[in-house]
């Protein structure tokens, strides 16, 4: 039986805890022996994109720290963005003979969920069944930076009546970035437009992504703009099969 530790990511703690709920059921149906750091915190990313990396390696170092004491086999999360940022760790302590190592061992074992379930625990089928039309949007850090494109889609095409639909231009940022929508808040607004906009002509009822961060920008303008289609993530996607079964 694995053991993992959840890296559960802010958003998720803080505004989407279904999706962490979500991430520990389908981690436990698939023969996981699941435990929560209570002490994790933020990976750092936040601070880490505005310039501050003296203060990012202090949360760097806390992280790290937190999941030792966890003593898992693997810290899994549902986050393509924050799990690559802890990935990254090792770039913050590369000339640190004490935390490089420390920041490389931390790395070695943390994966995306979907990375983990489709190459880590060999499973395409997790017996999910949501009879739907849906689409898929591809983040950037999920996909241009951890390089996972294809575990999603293998998951997603053995859901039990699940439709997916291509959405056009998939690989086009939705326009959240973080802080990038803050400083930029005009282009932010014109690219999520466009996103949206392609998930209407779709023609799909249901919006799936594996990082709360866009599925948050994304589901705001569609329900500002007031269109009905259903935003989730994919964690809890495939846990409306399994907890079916």
């Amino acid at each position: 039986m694995p053991n993992v530790a959840l890296f559960v990511t802010c958003l998720s703690d803080t505004l989407f805890p279904s999706v962490g709920k979500a991430t520990v059921e389908l981690l436990e149906h698939l023969g996981c022996d699941v435990t929560f750091p209570f002490e994790q915190t933020c990976c750092g990313q936040p601070a880490y994109n505005s310039g501050y990396h003296e203060e990012t390696k202090k949360i760097a170092k806390h992280m790290i720290e937190t999941f030792e004491k966890a003593d898992a086999e693997y810290i899994v999360g549902p986050s393509g963005s924050c799990v690559m940022m802890m990935r990254d760790y090792p770039h913050l302590f590369q000339d640190d003979p004490v935390w490089g190592p420390r920041a490389e061992a931390h790395a070695a074992k943390t994966f995306e969920l979907t990375q983990f379930i489709v190459d880590v625990l060999e499973v395409t089928d997790v017996g999910a069944k949501f009879p739907s039309k849906a689409t898929y949007h591809a983040s950037c850090h999920m996909t241009r930076l951890l390089g996972i494109e294809a575990a999603p889609g293998k998951l997603l095409e053995n859901v039990d009546g699940l439709t997916m639909i291509p959405l056009e231009n998939v690989h086009n940022c939705c326009g959240f970035g973080g802080t990038f929508s803050v400083k930029m808040p005009d282009v932010s607004v014109q690219m999520v437009d466009e996103k949206v906009e392609s998930i209407l002509q779709s023609g799909a009822e249901v919006l799936i992504g594996a990082d709360a961060s866009c599925l948050m920008n994304i589901g705001g303008r569609l329900h500002k703009q007031g269109h009905p289609i259903k935003v989730m993530h994919i964690a809890e996607v495939l846990n409306e099969g399994v907890k079916q079964a």
